[in-house]
C-alpha cells in the first residue's frame, strides 16, 4: 500500500508551507464552526480543504513554487514587521528614536541628556531636541 501511495505521488507537487497553512485555517474554521453553527464557516473549510488537495496532487511544480513563495514573502514582511516594532519597544527604554525633519533619517538619541543639539548623520542638518 505504501508502495502504491509513492507511486501516486511521483511526478506530483506535495505538501510545502502554504499547504499546512491551508490545512490550519480549514481546521480552525471547523473547530469554529462546532461552536457557532454558521455554515458558511463549514463551506469555507472545504473549498480551502480542496484547494489543499488540489495543490498537493498537482503535477504543474513551477506555479505551485512560485504560489508558496509569494506567500513565504508575505510572512516574511509580517515577521520583520513585527520584528522591527519588537526591536522598537526595547530601544525605548534607553533611547528616544527621532527623524531628522530635513530628510527623514531616525536617529537615535540616549535618554536622560538633557535638551541637546543632534547632527543627521545622513544630510548634516543640526536640529534642538530634548533627550
Amino acid at each position: 500500500m505504501k508502495r502504491r501511495f509513492m507511486e501516486f505521488m511521483n511526478g506530483r507537487y506535495g505538501a510545502d508551507q502554504l499547504s499546512k497553512f491551508m490545512l490550519g485555517v480549514c481546521l480552525v474554521c471547523l473547530v469554529l464552526n462546532i461552536f457557532t453553527r454558521y455554515r458558511i464557516l463549514y463551506l469555507l473549510a472545504l473549498v480551502v480543504l480542496g484547494l489543499c488537495y488540489f495543490r498537493m496532487f498537482s503535477r504543474n511544480y513551477a506555479k505551485r513554487s512560485a504560489e508558496n513563495q509569494k506567500y513565504l514573502n508575505m510572512v516574511w514582511k509580517v515577521k520583520a514587521r513585527f520584528g522591527q516594532m519588537k526591536n522598537h519597544a526595547q530601544q525605548s527604554k534607553d533611547f528616544h528614536i527621532y527623524k531628522c525633519p530635513s530628510c527623514g533619517q531616525k536617529i537615535r538619541i540616549p535618554r536622560g541628556k538633557g535638551k541637546i543639539r543632534i547632527t543627521c548623520p545622513k544630510c548634516r542638518h543640526e536640529f534642538e531636541k530634548k533627550s
